[in-house]
């Protein structure tokens, strides 16, 4: 086997590795165990696992940003498809790279400052704000909510792959169509400056004040009704009662001597 063989054989072993075990719990020993090789094998080409670790890391972070810039890169392209492809994207780096995808998915060691997956994530969001900034100016909609849009995106597309990846139980084009649907959707009916309806201070308020003027209303009501009860019952005893019929002194009268 050439060195540069030797060298991919352990870049293999080692991401199988680090994908079932993470970082921490994989050991030199082991890798070299896995490779049929000794230890020091492995220090010749990466110096120790943090050197295996870091050109794991570097080629799937590569593999993937490929994957997720390219389809950002036409701003001519309609923004729905420009969602299906990013998440397809995605799903197919997930499909063809699983040990890749969870070795950058797992907690980063501490020997690697930049935060690697999460440092790529902050990388196609802020693709991403871009993207939506143009659309929402378009559409005559507040910018200020962007930055967060553009997370929840890039955060829904990358946890629902994370998922996926352990549970494959539908195919990537019906998965992508599943989170099309509920990022498209949500976006093509976003509200100017959107409101909570339920909960939080404001809607407490407005639930507040609609209590305050149905307790107007009612008071209202209430004190209407009393008022035509009482004029219904002035009316009532202003009217005389009955008199008794007078006699009619042109209707004969019999007399008791009359015979």
């Amino acid at each position: 086997m050439t060195s540069l063989q030797r060298r991919e054989q352990l870049i293999q072993v080692g991401r199988a590795l680090f994908a079932a075990k993470g970082f921490e719990a994989v050991s030199v020993e082991e890798i070299a165990a896995n490779a049929k090789v000794s230890k020091p094998i492995v220090y010749e080409h990466f110096g120790g696992k943090e050197g295996l670790y870091a050109v794991i890391v570097d080629r799937e972070m590569r593999a993937l940003t490929d994957a997720l810039t390219a389809t950002l890169s036409d701003p001519d392209m309609h923004p729905r498809q420009i969602v299906e492809k990013a998440a397809l994207a995605l799903l197919t780096y997930i499909e063809e790279n699983a040990e890749g995808f969870q070795v950058l998915v797992r907690d980063s060691p501490s020997t690697d400052p930049a935060g690697s997956f999460n440092s790529l994530l902050g990388d196609i969001s802020m693709r991403v704000e871009d993207l939506l900034t143009a659309a929402f100016k378009r559409q005559k909609l507040s910018t200020k909510g962007v930055p967060y849009y553009a997370q929840m995106l890039v955060g829904m597309t990358v946890f629902t792959g994370q998922y996926w990846a352990d549970r494959p139980k539908v195919n990537k084009e019906q998965l992508a169509a599943y989170i099309v649907d509920l990022a498209w959707h949500g976006l093509s009916r976003l509200d100017s400056k959107p409101t909570l309806r339920f909960e939080g201070q404001r809607a407490q308020q407005i639930a507040a004040k609609a209590a305050r003027e149905a307790a107007k209303d009612a008071a209202k009501s209430a004190a209407k009704g009393v008022a035509e009860d009482a004029a219904q019952e002035s009316d009532s005893s202003s009217t005389p009662a009955s008199a008794e019929p007078e006699s009619d002194p042109s209707s004969p009268v019999e007399s008791e001597d009359a015979n």
